[in-house]
């Protein structure tokens, strides 16, 4: 099989926090949901499918946590999130902070049988951008939260100098994604797979 090149995220910005006391979450069988009761002082207009948000302030521990934005609703007055939440009333003083994204997944060598497993990932960002990226991978067709492993010798550690690196690596992966957190500023250009 040929080298392809793919473009697997870009332009991808760190977002202002969100807190106050309207914040709500609700589990209602497999649908995790963060809600707001007035979008005119939360609205989670500005998140977008696979950003990662820590929420702080919840008055049920298990909702202190990090969350990967499923989707966001027309109205943008809630979020679906990847990872369960635990039912709880608006009241508390909560924030929602955005630490970073994960990109969709992209088949990997393992998904065409390919014998190498050779990837090489190119990462480019801003010079003000803050945090790190990492490459992730996982062994199932169908993959959950739980199933993605992070790739060693792909991690890109920012330093505002350096806006362009990469990194080879191996393994028969189903899908790979990127990973970038701590991400408290900046914006990243783009994120290349070759494989």
């Amino acid at each position: 099989m040929a080298q392809t090149s793919t473009s697997i995220l870009s332009d991808k910005n760190h977002k202002a926090d969100k807190s106050g006391t309207i914040i709500s979450f609700t589990k209602t069988g497999t649908e995790y949901k963060i809600s707001s009761s007035d979008t005119g002082s939360v609205s989670f207009g500005t998140y977008s499918q696979y950003d990662l948000i820590t929420v702080s302030g919840a008055s049920n521990s298990t909702n202190n946590s990090t969350f990967t934005v499923k989707s966001v609703s027309a109205s943008n007055d809630f979020i679906i999130v990847e990872e369960e939440v635990a039912n709880e009333s608006a009241g508390s003083s909560i924030t929602l902070d955005n630490i970073g994204f994960v990109s969709a997944k992209f088949k990997g060598d393992g998904y065409y049988s390919q014998p190498d497993g050779v990837h090489t990932v190119s990462y480019k960002v801003n010079a003000t951008l803050t945090g790190s990226i990492k490459m992730q991978g996982t062994l199932a067709t169908t993959p959950t939260e739980d199933d993605w492993f992070d790739i060693a010798g792909t991690t890109f550690t920012t330093d505002q100098s350096t806006t362009i690196s990469s990194a080879n690596f191996t393994g028969n992966f189903v899908w790979v994604r990127a990973k970038a957190t701590g991400v408290t500023a900046g914006t990243i250009t783009e994120i290349l797979l070759n494989k």
